[in-house]
């Protein structure tokens, strides 16, 4: 009896972590999905496309799974963080949150999408 529910235990345990060894690929895709949001706007250099990057970028690393999703929120932090501490004004910071926080839970990153932005990005 205490055989089976060992068993029983280990099948459990292992299949909830079955798919652990995803998550640090996952988390190394994110940042680069993010690093390519942050290239692709610096290249695009439009008025008022930030928060479509900043969207566009979060929604991209979440969409690796859940490894992506953490390492666009810990950038995301870390880059409003060092914003903050450099004197930008928290109005702005908030803005670039709601904008990180729409891509990551799946929102069109479109939605932030200024007129006239070329389509390549």
């Amino acid at each position: 009896m205490k055989l089976i529910l060992a068993g029983i235990g280990l099948i459990l345990i292992v299949g909830t972590n079955a798919q652990w060894y995803k998550f640090p690929v996952e988390a190394a895709q994110g940042a680069g999905d993010m690093w390519r949001a942050y290239g692709d706007m610096r290249e695009a250099n439009y008025k008022n496309s930030d928060k479509y990057f900043h969207a566009r970028g979060n929604y991209d690393a979440a969409q690796r799974g859940s490894g992506g999703r953490l390492a666009a929120e810990v950038i995301s932090n870390a880059r409003e963080w060092v914003q903050e501490k450099m004197g930008h004004g928290a109005e702005d910071s908030e803005a670039d949150q709601h904008a990180n926080r729409w891509g990551r839970e799946g929102g069109d990153p479109n939605h932030f999408r200024p007129a006239g932005l070329p389509d390549k990005y």
